[in-house]
């Protein structure tokens, strides 16, 4: 008989290509890892070290599943992201060593209240309810690195509507992903479960009630939700 003096949440967890799901521990998102994307949101791409906001465990969307537009925003915006997926634990993680803690591939969608972002950052405030909300991490099916390997280069895309939004390569991310995960170790220790949504390239844009959201990346698998 269980202690639990309620009914314990359901486990989050990510469909895997081929079967089985990857539960999910914590979700990391790195804040402006295009260069592109940080000149459109009004940075310099050159002087930033990477910073991290994070996501509950249950935002994540799957299956395709439609997503509910979110209350408290005028303003909702789509960011197609590489996720990676963490299966090995470590703490001051050497760059050379990283891949070696990823367990698979992923992309994903880091849906933002972009209005409540905007007058947080106005108030000096946090970010957490326009990134942090209900269904707000869309996710695809995780892909093993044992098939894919640790790619480092390849199209990144969304559509909407079948309208390209945001177009880019994994290349040019400014901090690749085995460097993201060394500097993010330094500030937390990484367990198996912890997914990391790398950053967005250039093109976010609002999106509406009925739109449909369509992103892939290239050698890695595809995510889609229904803004409803």
């Amino acid at each position: 008989m269980s202690d639990f003096v309620i009914t314990p949440p359901a486990i989050a967890a990510v469909p895997v290509a081929g079967g089985g799901r990857f539960p999910v521990r914590r979700i990391f998102c790195i804040g402006r890892n295009y260069a592109e994307h940080a000149r459109e949101m009004g940075h310099d791409p050159e002087r930033e070290p990477p910073f991290f906001f994070c996501k509950p465990a249950d935002t994540i969307v799957t299956g395709g599943a439609n997503t509910p537009y979110p209350p408290g925003t005028n303003d909702l915006h789509h960011e197609i992201e590489f996720v990676a997926a963490i299966g090995k634990a470590g703490a001051d993680i050497a760059v050379a060593d990283a891949p070696a803690h990823v367990w698979g591939y992923a992309a994903g969608i880091d849906l933002t209240r972009r209005d409540l972002q905007a007058e947080a950052k106005k108030l000096a405030r946090p970010w957490d309810m326009s990134k942090g909300f209900d269904h707000s991490a869309p996710i695809g099916e995780l892909v093993p690195a044992s098939r894919i390997g640790h790619p480092a280069k390849g199209t990144i895309e969304i559509k909407v509507n079948g309208e390209s939004r945001q177009r880019s390569d994994l290349a040019d991310m400014i901090w690749p992903v085995a460097d993201a995960i060394a500097y993010l170790s330094t500030l937390v220790a990484l367990a198996p479960g912890d997914l990391i949504f790398t950053g967005t390239p250039a093109g976010v844009a609002a999106v509406q009630r009925g739109d449909l959201l369509e992103g892939r990346i290239e050698g890695v698998g595809t995510v889609s939700t229904r803004i409803v």
